[in-house]
């Protein structure tokens, strides 16, 4: 006979179970995986430009020369044409040195597209994070309160959503990038990464609050929290002790795809030199350097484009990869 145990199982909660569901998902790990090792390469970006390179990827370098194979070898050489008129940037090395070739500037891309990875990576993920910030305040104030409240907001975010995204995102960007914008006391140059953030996280705003109003509509007739009003309980406590808490799985959910999202934006938009603004660098302002080399020097815009695929790739993968883990309707997964 076998002695019981003297201490009762307690079963995992919700975010234990999700956890451990989310590390037998292997796709979602890879993408986890590939992830990290992107953004681990971006924060080495100042350590490879000055000590592996031994490069400025900010500084014009035309005239300049490097040392190949033991020769000395132009960075700017005359073109392929049967004329050899004009002047190309020197293409993928292979070495340390413009390991991915140079630009129409003679920059090492490699170094730049570290740079721009930073500042991509930074303002994609502020925008998302920023972005479920204002878009679950406004989901929870509509649905929870309803009537004249949900009305308004919703038709606010029925004229955003009428906009096409990129629109309204150039529109917004052309508006603050030819003035300094002013908040009251505080001035917030051109050049400012917070500009795009803004930007980017409050065109997004009517496609993450509308799940969450239609959650917190549904979590309004719950038992617990009809409970609660019967109770007395204060609306900001039913808000943040039960509504909240079951609304933060969505919003974990949607914050890979709303960062894909705004990488794209982010991208469109330096790519149209209305986000980040020189001399900072991100994936689009190098693909738009790249535009009139993609026949002699195709590697400086394939290089940052293949960068924003393999992002945008692995945050879908992880993001379908939390759905099914949080899926609070299929715990079989999870058994």
């Amino acid at each position: 006979m076998t002695k019981p145990s003297d201490t009762p199982r307690t079963s995992a909660g919700p975010w234990q179970s999700a956890l451990r569901s989310l590390l037998r998902n292997r796709s979602a790990l890879a993408s986890l995986a590939v992830l990290g090792l992107i953004v681990l390469a971006c924060l080495c970006a100042p350590f490879y430009a000055r000590h592996i390179a031994h490069v400025d990827p900010f500084v014009s370098n035309v005239a300049g020369t490097i040392v190949l194979n033991g020769q000395e070898t132009d960075i700017m050489q005359p073109n392929d044409n049967p004329l050899h008129l004009g002047l190309s940037p020197i293409g993928p090395t292979g070495h340390a040195t413009y390991l991915l070739g140079a630009d129409s500037q003679g920059r090492d891309i490699m170094a730049r597209l570290l740079y721009g990875g930073r500042n991509s990576l930074l303002i994609s993920f502020s925008a998302a994070v920023l972005c479920l910030v204002m878009a679950g305040t406004v989901g929870i104030v509509a649905g929870f309160f309803g009537g004249i409240t949900d009305m308004v907001l919703c038709r606010l975010m029925d004229i955003m959503w009428a906009v096409p995204v990129y629109l309204f995102a150039i529109s917004l960007s052309i508006v603050t990038i030819t003035s300094s914008l002013h908040i009251g006391p505080f001035v917030i140059e051109a050049d400012n990464l917070l500009i795009p953030i803004v930007i980017i996280a409050l065109v997004y705003v009517p496609y993450a609050a509308r799940p969450v109003r239609g959650r917190v509509i549904a979590l309004r007739q719950a038992e617990f929290v009809t409970a609660a009003r019967c109770l007395g309980v204060p609306r900001w406590r039913i808000v943040l002790h039960d509504i909240l808490p079951n609304v933060s799985t969505t919003l974990v959910v949607m914050g890979p795809l709303l960062m894909a999202m705004a990488l794209l934006a982010e991208s469109a938009l330096s790519f149209l030199s209305i986000g980040v603004q020189a001399p900072a660098a991100s994936w689009g302002t190098i693909i738009l350097d790249g535009e009139g080399l993609i026949y002699t020097r195709p590697m400086v815009a394939i290089a940052p484009g293949l960068a924003i695929v393999a992002v945008v790739l692995a945050l879908n993968i992880l993001g379908d990869g939390l759905r099914d883990a949080l899926d609070v309707r299929d715990t079989s997964r999870r058994e």
